[in-house]
């Protein structure tokens, strides 16, 4: 009941592979949430003034006395109180959580490498997916100053050659490692249900999976911008595992603004 009256918020990047973590999570669990997407630059004065950490990240979950900034930090949030979770059962907390953290430690290069592949290339499907949740004054400023919030987003994100191989080599290690796991044909990578394992791993890679069900990931126009980047991991088993999460268990997304 409690929860019926006073509804979770989450707010959210609507590219963002961790916010899809959370929203994946939420949904799964069937707890209740209303989502509200930002727009990047715009976001920077909420995340900071929720988030009371000195940070602009998202998501940031909203409760009616806190606010959670930071996937693993809203995890461990949920466990606490909203125990017990279907995706989160207790006795695999610890094999859940080294997943997660394996998963987690590559978004920042799944996001590096794809903005590098797609700047100066598909600035228009960005500017689409940058404005897409923006109010109009927000929108008219998104796409008049976007050279200058494009140089931002490489100097914050390290976009330069070294740094772009190296997200490559990261991301390369994670899917070796995730081939390995269901190389014997296993669909779950702890027990033998869906968990925040699997969800942290299919979201995580999701950008470069282009799963159908993702209003993002999978919309047409997404897959052909990103088309050549994501050409080199396609036939991945690793890749082929996402699609199948996504299918198995994704379904249509309930609780958020798609």
């Amino acid at each position: 009941m409690a929860q019926a009256q006073h509804p979770l918020t989450l707010y959210t990047f609507a590219m963002s592979h961790y916010s899809e973590k959370i929203r994946w999570t939420l949904d799964s669990s069937d707890i209740p949430y209303r989502e509200v997407c930002l727009s990047p630059a715009f976001h920077i004065a909420p995340a900071l003034r929720m988030g009371g950490r000195g940070q602009t990240t998202l998501p940031i979950l909203q409760t009616d006395q806190i606010a959670i900034q930071d996937s693993p930090r809203i995890l461990a949030w949920l466990q606490e109180h909203r125990a017990p979770l279907p995706v989160m059962p207790e006795p695999l907390s610890q094999a859940m959580r080294e997943v997660e953290q394996r998963f987690d430690a590559i978004g920042k290069d799944v996001a590096r490498y794809l903005y590098a592949h797609s700047f100066g290339t598909a600035d228009a499907h960005i500017v689409k997916l940058w404005t897409d949740h923006a109010s109009p004054w927000q929108a008219a400023i998104i796409r008049t100053t976007y050279p200058l919030m494009r140089w931002v987003f490489k100097q914050k994100l390290h976009i330069h050659p070294a740094r772009v191989a190296l997200a490559e080599d990261r991301i390369r290690l994670a899917m070796d490692w995730l081939d390995r796991e269901i190389a014997d044909g296993r669909q779950h990578l702890v027990g033998d249900r869906l968990t925040v394992a699997d969800i942290t791993a299919a979201a995580l890679l999701a950008p470069l999976a282009c799963p159908r069900q993702h209003p993002v990931y999978g919309d047409e126009a997404y897959r052909e911008g990103m088309r050549q980047a994501v050409a080199p991991w396609r036939e991945r088993p690793a890749m082929a595992w996402v699609r199948q999460m996504y299918d198995l268990h994704r379904g249509r997304m309930k609780g958020g603004v798609f």
